[in-house]
């Protein structure tokens, strides 16, 4: 199965927001969107990703001053992003190995989607469920 596959399945739908802005604000849209990470775009793209464990880490560290420091300040500048054509056993290697729990899905250059672990598993369940019934199948008809 392809990431692609995963993408059209859940939908493309991405939260994002800007580098410059507030973390008020990235925690706003967190909340709105019911999300566990933000994509952080600029003009030249995807530049970084935030998630709700940096936040809390940093505002541990930092203190309610946290919340009017520019996003760019928190966010990890070093994504590691796949593409729709990935597949998702390589990509549950990659969040598994690396401990990502949110990738964000490129392609050409444009953000096309999210996938998070959740999805992975989601996806990985669906495929074993189905070979179990195709083998429970085969095994009724002898």
């Amino acid at each position: 199965m392809r990431i692609a596959d995963v993408v059209r399945a859940k939908g493309s739908a991405v939260a994002t927001i800007a580098p410059d802005l507030p973390v008020s604000e990235l925690l706003r849209t967190l909340a709105d969107h019911n999300v566990g990470a933000i994509v952080v775009v600029g003009p030249s793209g995807v530049v970084g990703i935030v998630s709700e464990r940096d936040v809390v880490r940093r505002l541990h560290e930092v203190g309610a001053d946290l919340l009017s420091a520019p996003v760019s300040s928190i966010m990890t500048v070093d994504v590691y992003t796949c593409s729709p054509s990935d597949t998702v056993d390589g990509l549950t290697v990659v969040m598994t190995e690396r401990r990502f729990r949110h990738v964000p899905v490129v392609s050409d250059g444009e953000l096309v989607g999210i996938v998070s672990i959740g999805d992975v598993v989601k996806s990985r369940i669906g495929q074993l469920e189905q070979s179990q019934d195709q083998l429970q199948a085969y095994i009724a008809q002898g």
